[in-house]
């Protein structure tokens, strides 16, 4: 996957060298150039100098072609503004922003791009975000053999209640965190835009949870 990123400081340099490492081509944007010095030698990724929410500099980057975005600067309002170019103006798949203010990580939630606040941030938060793909373990019993995890959801699957999701994918959801806090789901909870998944299940079941919950709901049977 080709991943730009926007901010070239200790988190955009980290995140670029991550993810180059895991074999995605990198392009990262920043408007001091002597940013780019942070990124290292080995990196052979693209260095673009501009600004992140321009569109010239961001074509420039290569986000004609990008699977994900970053934004990651130190303005708010710049990030904000960047995710939401590359979502509805490239529409990119995956973007993430992180906020310095929390309190408007929720309003940015609601315009539909996910936000890290930066009280909470973790290379791991970003990099899931950027690649939501899978199952990610959070913890494991004794044995090995149950295992609480957070596992990527379809979009087909916003709008149904968690216990359609419990009964197709045979697993139980532990809760959910929604605009950045955790609540505990009811059978009549409803699965919303931005909610991010967390189920107990078999550690044997990996596969075929992970399957169900990137399928969707099948047809047959009510909401």
């Amino acid at each position: 996957m080709h991943i730009v990123i926007m901010g070239c400081g200790r988190v955009g340099s980290a995140l670029a060298q991550t993810l180059e490492g895991q074999g995605h081509t990198v392009a990262v944007v920043d408007r001091d150039p002597t940013s780019f010095r942070r990124l290292g030698s080995s990196f052979s990724g693209r260095r673009v100098t501009g600004i992140g929410f321009d569109q010239d500099t961001l074509r420039e980057a290569g986000i004609e072609d990008a699977g994900a975005f970053a934004a990651v600067s130190s303005g708010d309002n710049s990030n904000i503004i960047a995710a939401r170019v590359a979502r509805e103006m490239f529409g990119v798949e995956n973007v993430a922003a992180r906020i310095y203010d929390p309190r408007r990580a929720e309003v940015y939630q609601r315009l539909g791009i996910p936000t890290v606040a930066t009280v909470r941030w973790t290379a791991d938060q970003m990099l899931r975000r950027l690649l939501p793909s899978g199952a990610e373990p959070l913890w494991r019993d004794p044995t090995g053999g149950v295992q609480l995890a957070e596992v990527h959801t379809s979009q087909a699957w916003v709008g149904h209640r968690i216990s359609r999701l419990q009964d197709q994918t045979g697993v139980r959801v532990a809760f959910l965190t929604r605009l950045g806090e955790a609540i505990l789901p009811s059978s009549q909870t409803v699965l919303q835009e931005g909610d991010l998944v967390h189920v107990m299940m078999r550690t044997d079941e990996i596969d075929r949870v992970e399957a169900a919950f990137a399928k969707g709901p099948e047809e047959e049977g009510g909401q």
